[in-house]
């Protein structure tokens, strides 16, 4: 397990490697986190305790709605974020652009990548 901290939070990657990759993580290297648009769920009003580590309170920038999937732009600090979840999942969640919700991530679909 792998802890990056972004804006003051803690993001969590589960990482499978080999020894020859521990180079450039190291504590203090710079890295890019990323993640797949399709495994950012979008919670609103969550209350409690939840299994997923990586949780983003974000601002709604746009939907674009499309008749199965939808797209979320996400703002989170100075980062973008994109959901990709049903239409169905943003009508039932009622989204509108300008509202706060929270990005959830789970760790296992975070990647660390090397910056050059």
């Amino acid at each position: 397990m792998a802890d990056v901290k972004v804006y003051g939070r803690q993001i969590s990657a589960m990482l499978i490697h080999s020894n020859e990759q521990d180079e450039w993580l190291n504590v203090g290297s710079h890295v890019m986190v990323v993640f797949k648009e399709t495994e950012v769920s979008i919670a609103k009003g969550l209350l409690g305790k939840i299994s997923l580590r990586n949780r983003f309170q974000c601002l709604i920038e746009d939907i674009r709605k499309g008749e199965l999937l939808s797209e979320i732009s996400l703002k989170y600090g100075l980062y973008n974020i994109t959901s990709v979840i049903t239409t169905r999942a943003v009508e039932s969640l009622e989204l509108k652009v300008g509202e706060q919700v929270e990005a959830l991530v789970k760790a296992n679909e975070v990647s660390l990548m090397k910056i050059n």
